[in-house]
């Protein structure tokens, strides 16, 4: 499984893509939807977990694309 990748605001506007524990963004993009779309593809790839952020750095949303341990019973 690897790293999870984060959406975050960029502190020079616009969003970035992070590997999770990473200091320096992946890809860089002006507006969320597309930065979103390529987290996701990365997120797949590496059957990791995507987490978006709001504008205040709050989680609004994570995307499991990975093994998850604890599946939902039903």
């Amino acid at each position: 499984m690897g790293k999870n990748q984060h959406v975050v605001p960029s502190k020079n506007g616009g969003w970035d893509v992070k590997g999770e524990g990473n200091s320096r963004a992946s890809k860089h993009f002006d507006q969320k939807k597309p930065v979103i779309d390529y987290g996701r593809q990365a997120s797949l790839n590496q059957k990791s977990e995507l987490v978006i952020h709001n504008k205040d750095g709050r989680i609004a949303q994570k995307d499991s694309h990975g093994h998850d341990p604890h599946p939902p019973k039903g």
